[in-house]
């Protein structure tokens, strides 16, 4: 690798860091620009996992720092996933070419639309107590491991639905959770990638470094200027990742 590869990884790591905490798809930019760089589908897949957890434990003490945490909801969550996310890092790591492209972009317009819904329920800022909503969201927590062991990719509207419209949190909690989840998952889902390929240490860490730094802003912009900036930056993304999958895959 050349030096202006590093650089160009880390400089792509803000961006990726600060939309990944905020709505999510960042692994959109940061997986193909490795692949671009002749990194192996699945080493890249890999690699990136190093970046998502520090991106995301970055953002979960700065929110923590602005007075958002609820550690018992998000453990008990993440502990739901974890074995999903075992299960999904292994097929992950077997996984070749970019061809789940059109299943993310359907996954993205089908979130996209159902967040446009009016949300007519109560939404919550502290822990939600119907049982059955926490149920359902500790069951659907699986799958939503399982679909980030094995791609990531536009993970983070997978929790839009589920913490969002299932268990009535705001979008400030919603990514006050998701950060804390995905950093817990992830880590086991690196050890597994660890084992199974290649990993590239040093430009995970180059991209790790630029990612936290971009998560770190978008933690307190959230905090300061509340779900609206989210919801903005949300339906953007959106759009452009349909677009770009379907179109220019």
């Amino acid at each position: 690798m050349e030096i202006w590869q590093y650089i160009i990884l880390f400089l792509v790591g803000i961006v990726v860091g600060f939309v990944n905490v905020m709505a999510g798809g960042g692994s959109l930019l940061s997986i193909p620009i490795m692949l671009f760089m002749g990194v192996p589908g699945p080493v890249a897949n890999g690699t990136n996992r190093i970046a998502i957890i520090a991106q995301m434990a970055t953002a979960v003490v700065a929110f923590f720092k602005k007075g958002y945490s609820d550690f018992r909801l998000s453990l008990s969550l993440a502990l739901a996933a974890l074995p999903g996310a075992v299960a999904g890092a292994y097929a992950g790591t077997r996984l070749e070419g970019i061809w789940f492209n059109r299943i993310v972009a359907i996954i993205t317009l089908a979130v996209m639309l159902l967040m446009a819904i009016k949300q007519d329920e109560k939404t919550y800022a502290g822990t939600p107590s119907e049982k059955p909503r926490l149920l359902l969201a500790h069951i659907l927590m699986f799958f939503v491991g399982l679909y980030g062991g094995f791609i990531q990719i536009g993970i983070g509207f997978l929790f839009l639905p589920i913490l969002n419209r299932t268990l009535g949190l705001d979008l400030v909690r919603v990514n006050m959770h998701k950060t804390f989840i995905i950093s817990f998952y992830t880590t086991a889902a690196l050890i597994v990638f660890a084992w199974q390929v290649e990993i590239f240490w040093v430009l995970g860490i180059c991209l790790a470094v630029g990612t936290s730094i971009g998560a770190w802003i978008s933690a307190h912009v959230q905090v300061s200027k509340g779900e609206w900036i989210i919801k903005v930056v949300l339906n953007t993304v959106l759009v452009l990742i349909i677009v770009k999958l379907l179109f220019f895959s």
